[in-house]
C-alpha cells in the first residue's frame, strides 16, 4: 500500500472512531448518550492508537497536517511529500465523517439540537474568543508534536509507540481540551466540517464557517512551532525558520485579537 492511501485509510479510521465516540455520547437514543468528557477523550486516544497501528508501517501514520508540517520542519520528513499527505488526510477525514453519519443514521432525526449535531463533526469554542481559541489550539498541538517527537526518541517494547501516543491524546484532551474541543488537527476538523455541510443531515443547521479557520491555523502554527522547538532546543540544531514562524504567529494573534474585540462589541 502506498503512503498516500495509508494516510487516507488511517485518517478515515481516526475520524470514524473519534467522531463515532462523539456521536455515541451526544446523539439521543444512543446507549452511550451523556456518558461524558472522559469517554470522549478516551475514545479519541484509542482512535489515534488504532489508526496508527493500522497504517504506521506504510506511511508513518501522520494522520494530521500539523504533524506532517512539524516533522518537515525538523528535517525528518521531506517537504516535497507534504502536499500529498495533507490531501490524503483531508480525503480520509471526509470519508470517516461519512461513516459516522451512516452508522448513526436514524439518530440524527431524533436529536433536535443543530449545535449538538455539528459538534460531532467539528469543534467549537466553549467561549467564543478568537485570540484565546487560537492560543488554545496552538498550545495543544505544540504539546502534541513535541510529545510525539519525544516519545519517538525513547525506547519502548516493539509496537508500543502508537499506544503511548494514544495516551498523549487522552492527556491533551483531559487537560487542555475543554476550551475548544482540542481539534489539534486541521484535517480532523475541516474534513468532517465539509462533510457536515454536504451531507443530508436532518435539521443540521449551519457549519459555523466563521470559526473554521481557528482549528486549521492554530494547529498548523502550534505544530510548526513544536517541530522547530524540538529541533532548536532538544536537538541543538539552530534553524532561522523558527523566527519566521514566530513572526507569522504574532501577526495571526494580532488579527485574532482584533476579531475578539469585534466579537465582544
Amino acid at each position: 500500500m502506498s503512503a498516500f492511501w495509508a494516510e487516507v485509510i488511517g485518517t478515515m479510521i481516526l475520524i470514524a472512531l473519534g467522531g463515532g465516540v462523539c456521536a455515541g455520547v451526544s446523539l439521543k437514543k444512543s446507549f452511550a448518550a451523556n456518558s461524558g468528557w472522559i469517554v470522549i477523550t478516551l475514545g479519541w486516544g484509542l482512535a489515534v492508537a488504532v489508526a496508527a497501528y493500522s497504517v504506521g508501517s506504510f506511511s508513518g501514520a501522520h494522520l494530521n497536517p500539523a504533524l506532517t508540517v512539524g516533522l518537515a520542519f525538523t528535517g525528518s520528513f521531506p517537504w516535497a511529500d507534504v502536499p500529498s499527505y495533507i490531501v490524503a488526510q483531508m480525503i480520509g477525514a471526509i470519508l470517516g465523517a461519512v461513516i459516522v453519519y451512516l452508522h448513526y443514521l436514524p439518530h440524527w432525526k431524533v436529536t433536535e439540537d443543530p449545535a449538538t449535531k455539528l459538534g460531532i463533526f467539528a469543534t467549537g469554542p466553549a467561549i467564543n474568543h478568537p485570540f484565546s481559541n487560537v492560543i488554545s489550539e496552538m498550545i495543544g498541538t505544540f504539546i502534541l508534536v513535541l510529545g510525539i517527537l519525544a516519545i519517538g526518541a525513547n525506547k519502548f517494547a516493539d509496537g508500543l509507540n502508537p499506544f503511548i501516543v494514544g495516551f498523549l491524546i487522552v492527556s491533551i484532551g483531559l487537560s487542555l481540551g475543554g476550551t475548544t474541543g482540542y481539534a489539534i488537527n486541521p484535517a480532523r476538523d475541516l474534513g468532517p466540517r465539509i462533510a457536515h455541510f454536504l451531507l443530508p443531515i436532518p435539521g443540521k443547521g449551519g457549519s459555523n464557517w466563521k470559526y473554521a479557520w481557528v482549528p486549521v491555523v492554530g494547529p498548523l502554527l502550534g505544530g510548526s512551532l513544536g517541530g522547530l522547538f524540538y529541533k532548536n532546543v532538544f536537538l541543538g540544531e539552530s534553524d532561522s525558520m523558527l523566527w519566521l514562524v514566530l513572526g507569522i504567529t504574532v501577526v495571526v494573534l494580532i488579527g485574532a485579537q482584533l476579531l475578539s474585540k469585534r466579537t465582544a462589541n
